[in-house]
């Protein structure tokens, strides 16, 4: 990485490694549509500094989970704790602003809009989008576009996407997509940043630069990460902790190796008594 400082996190710094500090708590969290749980009960516990995989067969409820823990969803029941403070309920701007953000499975680019113009949009604390500071204030709205520009053109080389600053969004790739939402969810300098399907429809060689970003990211930055994967050579390699959901609750956790062997998992993904 080569620039560090343009994605600094929030705050005073964070831990290399995983910490014996929790970054965020859900306990009992619960989501219905008509007459089905979607997410049932769900506790769970992400420790600061990990990168944790979140798995589980299809209609689990991972997704939802997301939602809901990220403001998206209202939930009917349950608590969700982020710093120590309870963002149950809260909106996903202001979740958001507090360092917690999250992606998107079908990816979120602004296709009618500039790469670069994609990753500036995303930056907070822009006087600029205020008419009065365009008007009073034209020095400090300059300057802070200035350095909004640098931190995303750092951002873009890290993530080889340089030359494609000045191409529509709507032209890039699957994988490349990817890459643009996770250097753009950096623009907000979060502390924890959940990912939802992240290696799903690209190539192996982008995957590969994706969870070697993710790796260099919590290494040399401190960003926790969160991540459904159905890939399980993905989750074995390259996660510190698994969360296992099945029917909108959370089966079984552990280290992968733990995990895998988990005979309650192995039912859940193969039905019954396998």
């Amino acid at each position: 990485m080569t620039d560090q400082v343009a994605i600094e996190p929030g705050g005073n710094g964070a831990p290399a490694a995983p910490s014996g500090r929790m970054i965020f708590e859900a306990e009992g969290v619960t989501k219905r549509f008509g007459g089905v749980n979607a997410v049932n009960g769900a506790t769970m516990s992400i420790r600061e500094g990990s990168i944790t995989a979140l798995i589980g067969p299809n209609g689990a409820g991972k997704t939802t989970f997301f939602n809901v823990i990220t403001g998206f969803y209202k939930p009917d029941r349950g608590r969700t704790v982020y710093q120590g403070d309870q963002i149950t309920a809260l909106p996903p701007y202001r979740i958001a602003r507090k360092g917690m953000v999250r992606t998107f499975q079908i990816t979120k680019a602004l296709e009618g809009m500039p790469v670069i113009d994609n990753m500036m949009l995303a930056a907070h604390d822009q006087p600029g989008e205020a008419l009065r500071n365009v008007i009073f204030r034209p020095g400090a709205w300059r300057r802070r576009e200035r350095e909004v520009r640098k931190q995303a053109d750092d951002l873009l080389e890290i993530f080889n996407l340089t030359k494609l600053a000045d191409d529509y969004a709507g032209t890039l790739s699957g994988g490349q997509r990817k890459l643009l939402e996770l250097a753009r969810a950096l623009m907000t300098r979060p502390r924890f940043l959940l990912l939802d399907e992240p290696m799903a429809g690209i190539n192996p060689t982008l995957g590969r630069q994706l969870l070697d970003h993710m790796q260099s990211l919590r290494r040399e930055v401190g960003v926790t990460f969160l991540f459904i994967e159905h890939d399980m050579e993905v989750v074995m390699n390259h996660s510190d902790r698994v969360i296992v959901m099945a029917e909108g609750r959370v089966i079984a956790e552990g280290e992968p190796h733990e995990v895998r062997s988990d005979q309650k998992v192995i039912d859940a993904y193969l039905g019954g008594t396998a």
